[in-house]
């Protein structure tokens, strides 16, 4: 994932009670993410998604498995933009206007659930990936060995039985020739 330019963190926020650890590591998506719509930098939290959904990943389906959540996500920071920057909220009544701000924490709060599947997509795209690169060298070690003892057992056969089989085969015919000239 290519950096996104650090969020700027020198302005207030207005979401006072917002756990630290919420915005996960600095750096990452969801703290750049949530980082930019608490700062009102809605722009760059859209450009930030866009640019994860669409630059390069090393998991083929790292696309298809992130894309409806991304959408669902930049759905979320429309509608945060628009509750917070809500034409005339002034001359809205004070139960109209507390009715918008908790569709605001409410939306904020699936937007950190959306960003959290995010990452544990991510998470199991690394293990599966994981899982195949270890299953791909255990194969790859099962058939060197299976070439190691196929090769010594047709060279033991080869060399060293071919010798056995004709030195046991004399002892038999010699014994077999020592036994008929006793009974003749």
């Amino acid at each position: 994932m290519k950096s996104m330019g650090a969020p700027d963190t020198s302005k207030p926020t207005r979401q006072a009670e917002l756990d630290i650890s919420d915005l996960g590591r600095p750096d990452t998506l969801r703290y750049n993410v949530l980082t930019f719509v608490i700062n009102e930098e809605y722009e760059r939290a859209l450009k930030a998604l866009n640019d994860f959904i669409e630059g390069d990943s090393e998991y083929p389906d790292f696309k298809s498995r992130n894309e409806r959540f991304v959408s669902h996500a930049i759905d979320l920071i429309y509608a945060i933009r628009t509750k917070r920057n809500f034409p005339g909220i002034n001359a809205l009544t004070r139960t109209k206007q507390q009715e918008l701000r908790d569709k605001f924490k409410e939306h904020f709060k699936e937007l950190k659930t959306i960003l959290r599947k995010i990452e544990n997509c991510l998470e199991e795209l690394r293990v599966a990936d994981a899982k195949t690169t270890r299953i791909l060298i255990k194969s790859a070690w099962l058939s060197l060995v299976v070439l190691f003892v196929s090769g010594v057992f047709v060279e033991f056969y080869q060399g060293m039985g071919m010798t056995t089989a004709i030195v046991f085969n004399d002892i038999v015919e010699k014994t077999m020739n020592w036994f008929f000239s006793l009974i003749m």
